[in-house]
């Protein structure tokens, strides 16, 4: 009933456009001949040869057959030209120029008809009078007017109407848009048209662009730059900010949300075009959180590296709904693969991935596939059934506390589950593994740390013996990823504190989450085998000037409304993390990437190590205590929190 009731009004829209579109042809071949027959009698001399009105009245004109021709001939031309399928409420420029080459191609077949009927016989029988080229051209100019005033004439209305509306909004939150560009004029049209934000008003727009302050869009003005942003919402009273400037750098976005942060509205931004491949949408903007106002350096990609070993293969992520391995899945969506397996034991993140990459990229092939990386005949399956090319393999087991209390469980995932991943790669022919490992696997002091650093050790022998490219990536926390220090932060804020900090100076290496995918991409790009990878983290980072920022970013004073407690270190935590060990150090290679390094991998004895990871492996199935004296036979330099509490 609804569809049909839905086309019953589409028709009735087309019918009232072509009965008002045959009006105003009517009305402007009257008015092209009543001027010509004014101007003959006014003695005014035309360049063509203009048709007097016999008897000094335009009734001829009324029953002349070929006037109805003409009207159905700028009707069809109106038809051709997607007149009638039009949306005109938010119609520009483009049907604007649909209407100028309908009414353009309407009149020239009039005037080749015109010319064809004057030397038909029987045409003035029928009831064809001749008329001038003149007063055709004339009718064409005068309808030309008569549709732009019946489709764009509304809309002066509706913009006095809205104005009226602004005026009288009182009930809608003022709203503020910083960028008088494209997307600032396309939320501001979204919200005024009421199809998003319903409860908004939009008062103004900011610019930085000092060329356009005083300047109007849709009407709106543009009231200031982003510095005035404090003033104007002093001003007018702004409840609502919307950041819209998909351009903006990373630099400049964290101190435009700083400035609009600190005027205690509601803020919201559009998501950078760096993070897309197409132009955003009102879906493509999101809440802020602290990681936008994080400033970190952008990432330089060399773009046709990773695309030529991306662009039409398929990739498997396992992993794939977590933090990073999400953030991969949309980097790697930007450059054209043919298919991404999203691979992961955890389905709610892995549909959300999925629905958000169908939105943004519906051409791609994405697929989820729900398993474990400990279950190798379920790699082995997903593997027979998309013969990948990529494996990027970031599923483990990270959390440092939680693995002092099951060792033998990250043993299972991060140790097993490598391995499994690894020989079910090679079996069917994946040409690139990266296996993403972590600052902790350098002189390990928590189990987490060992199994990543046995999996770089894994990775490095499995390289030896496959022709499979195989490589690790090597990085430092990642801002805003599950279970990391600011979502924490954020969650005792909301609680209303306080903000717990193991010490006042303990440092870790951060970066964001789109940084770290984004440099996996890169090292992947550059593809030499056993080689681990370590990205430059830039400086550490003081954990408790970290709180600080997040504190005062939800608008609260450190140690003033809301304390920061110190609370000791936690079992396996460092005071600080490294990214090298001393002899990686010594022999680090720059690599043709400014912010990745090679670190040179140190010799194995392969016997050794498969023994005794095939002991570890029976211990892990055990659960035994021992398995972390095991690994401290695997990683000589693991010392664990109980072996240096029993040498203290």
């Amino acid at each position: 009933m609804d569809e049909k009731r839905v086309n019953i009004e589409r028709w009735s829209r087309v019918v009232f456009l072509v009965m008002l579109d045959a009006v105003c042809c009517f009305a402007a071949f009257a008015a092209a001949t009543w001027f010509l027959h004014s101007a003959v009698e006014g003695g005014y001399a035309f360049p063509f040869k203009a048709t007097s009105v016999p008897g000094g009245t335009l009734t001829p004109y009324f029953t002349n057959v070929q006037v109805s021709v003409f009207i159905l001939v700028f009707l069809a031309c109106f038809a051709l030209f997607r007149l009638y399928s039009s949306i005109w409420s938010v119609s520009g420029l483009n049907e604007g120029l649909m209407v100028l080459a309908g009414v353009g191609m309407g009149t020239a077949v009039c005037l080749g008809l015109n010319v064809a009927l004057s030397f038909v016989p029987f045409a003035k029988e029928v009831g064809f009078r001749n008329m001038s080229r003149t007063g055709i051209c004339l009718a064409g100019m005068f309808l030309g007017v008569m549709v732009f005033a019946t489709r764009f004439g509304y809309r002066v209305v509706r913009r006095v109407v809205k104005g009226a509306s602004r005026a009288g909004a009182s009930d809608k939150k003022p709203t503020l848009i910083v960028g008088a560009g494209y997307f600032g004029a396309y939320v501001c049209s979204q919200i005024s048209n009421g199809q998003s934000a319903a409860d908004c008003v939009v008062i103004g727009f900011a610019d930085d662009n000092k060329a356009k302050m005083g300047m109007h869009i849709d009407g709106i003005k543009v009231l200031g730059t982003t510095e005035d942003i404090p003033e104007i919402v002093a001003r007018h009273r702004v409840q609502e900010i919307i950041i819209a400037i998909p351009s903006i750098t990373a630099k400049r976005q964290a101190e435009i949300v700083t400035i609009c942060r600190a005027t205690k509205c509601h803020v919201r931004l559009v998501t950078p075009l760096r993070e897309l491949n197409e132009k955003p949408t009102m879906g493509d903007l999101r809440e802020i959180n602290v990681t936008d106002v994080l400033f970190r350096p952008e990432v330089d990609l060399d773009t046709r590296s990773i695309e030529s070993y991306i662009e039409h293969k398929c990739l498997l992520v396992t992993g794939g709904g977590g933090s990073i391995g999400s953030e991969i899945c949309r980097q790697a969506a930007l450059f054209y693969p043919s298919t991404i397996v999203i691979f992961d034991i955890y389905e709610n993140n892995a549909y959300e991935l999925y629905c958000e990459l169908k939105r943004r990229h519906p051409w791609l092939n994405c697929v989820i596939r729900i398993g474990s990386v400990r279950d190798k005949a379920r790699l082995d399956a997903v593997m027979d059934e998309f013969m990948p090319d990529i494996v990027l393999h970031t599923a483990a087991h990270k959390h440092v506390p939680l693995m002092e209390d099951s060792p033998a469980e990250a043993v299972k995932n991060n140790v097993l589950g490598t391995v499994n991943v690894l020989e079910s790669a090679a079996a069917h022919g994946v040409k690139r593994f990266v296996q993403l490992s972590t600052d902790k696997a350098v002189n390990p002091t928590n189990v987490m740390g060992a199994t990543k650093r046995v999996t770089e050790l894994i990775v490095q022998q499995f390289a030896k013996s496959s022709v499979m490219r195989c490589m690790t990536v090597r990085f430092g926390n990642v801002l805003g990823s599950h279970g990391s220090v600011i979502p924490l932060f954020e969650s005792q804020i909301r609680a209303g504190g306080p903000v717990c900090v193991t010490d006042p100076d303990i440092t870790r290496f951060f970066m964001t989450i789109p940084e770290a995918a984004q440099l996996v991409l890169q090292a992947g790009a550059l593809g030499e085998s056993g080689a681990i990878y370590v990205l430059n983290m830039g400086e550490p980072v003081k954990i408790y000037g970290l709180a600080e920022k997040v504190i005062r970013f939800y608008g609260y004073e450190p140690n003033v409304d809301m304390p920061i407690e110190i609370t000791g270190l936690r079992p396996g935590e460092k005071m600080y993390e490294e990214l090298l060990t001393p002899e990686e150090e010594k022999a680090m290679e720059r690599t043709a990437h400014g912010r990745i390094f090679k670190a040179k991998p140190e010799p194995v004895d392969e016997e050794q190590l498969r023994e005794k990871l095939e002991e570890l492996y029976e211990l892990a199935k055990l659960n035994s205590a021992a398995v972390v004296e095991c690994l401290e036979e695997i990683v000589p330099n693991f010392k664990h929190e109980d072996a240096i509490a029993k040498e203290a």
